[in-house]
């Protein structure tokens, strides 16, 4: 099993769980996040004072899929996510040692 977190605009939520439940992927976790890459945040004008926003708002999904469906699912994360602009965001895939359905017990993949 692998984690797969993908860090995106927030516009871009929709397309993205529109586009993982077209190739059979319901589950996810989304958490509202800030923060920042290589652009360093930008500068903004309120009242008349420049200021810098360091950390600009994401959105941050969490996936646990098995080995064959992650290739899927990051292949439609990066394809509906990109703007082809900086900021578009991350993705990481990472292994997942064990799963377990806290209300059955079920382990592995049949818990995801």
């Amino acid at each position: 099993m692998k984690k797969v977190e993908a860090i995106i605009k927030p516009f871009k939520l929709e397309e993205v769980k529109d586009a993982l439940g077209d190739i059979g992927i319901e589950g996810m976790t989304v958490s509202e996040v800030k923060g920042f890459g290589r652009q360093k945040g930008h500068t903004e004008i309120y009242r008349g004072s420049e200021y810098t926003v360091d950390f600009l708002p994401k959105i941050k999904i969490e996936l646990v899929l098995p080995d064959s469906q992650v290739e899927a699912a990051v292949a439609a994360i990066i394809k509906t996510a990109k703007t082809g602009k900086i900021g578009d965001g991350k993705v990481f895939v990472s292994s997942v040692e064990e799963a377990i359905r806290i209300r059955t017990e079920e382990k592995g993949e049949a818990a995801v």
